[in-house]
């Protein structure tokens, strides 16, 4: 007589265990939703400003922070505590802030008061402030990125 020393393998029992530890493994091991990654700032467009346009970019209202340097319009706004409201160039934030750089000056006279007008070609300054002034257009290239270009109001006549 031959004996039968099979084990019934699907129990009710194991069944259950078996469908437990699926259910666990399945929970640990399932995709999860792919991270968030947060919004990054707005994309920064090279563009062309006058006087009057450049103005807005200065700081208030939690507007970037931009100045122009011979021509080039710098987005200083990661100094903001320097160029922003309440900081020590903050005169400078939103306009052409190439003669007070080049004398060294924060004083409101330095700035252009038609902004309508020509740019300030400063042809009038001494040696040793146009090598300042190159100083810091060394710096703000190598600090700073250009977002544009400053130029003249132009009126457009209409016929």
């Amino acid at each position: 007589m031959q004996q039968n020393n099979s084990y019934a393998v699907a129990t009710p029992l194991n069944v259950s265990i078996f469908l437990i530890l699926s259910s666990i493994l399945y929970l640990r091991l399932r995709p999860s939703e792919p991270p968030k990654l947060p919004q990054g700032p707005k994309p920064i467009v090279f563009q062309t400003f006058t006087p009057r346009t450049l103005l807005k970019y200065n700081g208030q209202d939690n507007n970037p922070v931009y100045l122009a340097v011979r021509g080039k319009v710098y987005d200083v706004t990661s100094g903001r505590n320097f160029y922003g409201p309440g900081g020590p160039y903050e005169n400078f934030a939103g306009r052409d802030a190439t003669r007070g750089l080049a004398c060294q000056s924060f004083d409101e006279e330095m700035l252009t008061k038609d902004l309508d007008g020509p740019l300030d070609d400063c042809a009038d300054l001494a040696h040793d402030q146009i090598d300042n002034l190159n100083g810091w257009i060394e710096r703000f290239d190598e600090k700073y990125l250009v977002v544009g270009k400053l130029e003249p109001f132009r009126k457009t006549e209409f016929h």
